[in-house]
């Protein structure tokens, strides 16, 4: 059982999780993830690591309450145990030193891209970070990011603060206007792709870190499997970073649409209490 310490809502259903689990946090490294059970009749739920303490022995975690399973998470509160809690999962980023690199989060794609920010900057890199949402009251993290930054800049789509537009806007200003070694960005699929193509004329590498549905976590079902290049991959222990420009986004994405009725169904079911009648 794994104690959570703190329960903070960060923003429109955004929350943050500090959970007691000193063995993950000792080994935890940039990049890599979690899947958590909340008890024996709960689903697996995987979530990027987006923050530890090794003194502490505590790792942090954010989410958005958006489907069954991470509104009921969402409902726990500080004291409280999750049952189980699996990890550190995944290859950690590859960090060093590159030069100038850019790391770009999307909404709730802010948090993992925190510890990459951080651990980039540790390495001697010159940090740019972008990061965005559809509004100001979706953006979290700022301050945060600042200080394992060299330089931040913010977009949101209705301009509620910092530049009007999408990440990829601020993304193509730099890339013009100065040599950017290497790009990092997490976030919505629709959003890694967009970087992707962004940086494939400049010839940038791009890395994305990908979160299909998973089951296991171990590579043996197959269901978060993704095409990147010409092979087949399980973002579970090849990943979940891979390289933006041959990942087949479009696939990815038809993949996580798959469960997308079953979701809508049981989540109405759980707002009814399942005694309606209209399931």
């Amino acid at each position: 059982m794994y104690e959570i310490l703190k329960n903070e809502v960060l923003g429109s259903n955004i929350y943050l999780f500090e959970v007691k689990a000193a063995r993950i946090a000792a080994k935890a490294e940039a990049g890599q993830f979690v899947i958590i059970r909340l008890h024996e009749t709960a689903e697996r739920i995987p979530l990027t690591i987006a923050d530890y303490s090794r003194e502490k022995g505590t790792i942090t975690i954010i989410f958005q309450a958006v489907g069954a399973s991470t509104r009921e998470l969402a409902e726990y509160e500080a004291g409280q145990k999750i049952l189980d809690l699996v990890g550190p999962l995944g290859v950690p980023s590859e960090i060093e030193n590159y030069g100038t690199v850019v790391c770009i989060g999307g909404g709730v794609g802010i948090a993992p891209i925190y510890p990459i920010a951080r651990a980039l900057k540790e390495a001697g890199n010159r940090v740019i970070s972008i990061i965005g949402a559809r509004s100001r009251d979706l953006l979290f993290w700022k301050e945060k990011m600042a200080a394992v930054s060299d330089e931040l800049l913010i977009a949101t789509d209705d301009g509620s603060e910092g530049r009007k537009g999408f990440v990829t806007d601020v993304l193509k200003d730099l890339l013009e206007k100065e040599k950017i070694e290497r790009v990092w960005a997490i976030g919505p699929m629709v959003m890694m792709k967009a970087v992707a193509n962004t940086t494939r004329p400049f010839a940038v590498k791009t890395i994305v870190s990908l979160n299909p549905i998973m089951v296991d976590g171990t590579g043996m079902c197959g269901a978060c499997r993704v095409a990147v290049g010409k092979e087949t991959k399980f973002a579970c222990v090849d990943g979940p970073e891979f390289d933006g420009h041959e990942v087949d986004f479009d696939l990815a994405m038809k993949r996580l649409a798959i469960f997308k009725d079953e979701e809508q169904r049981i989540l109405a079911k759980g707002q009814c209490g399942g005694g309606c009648g209209c399931h």
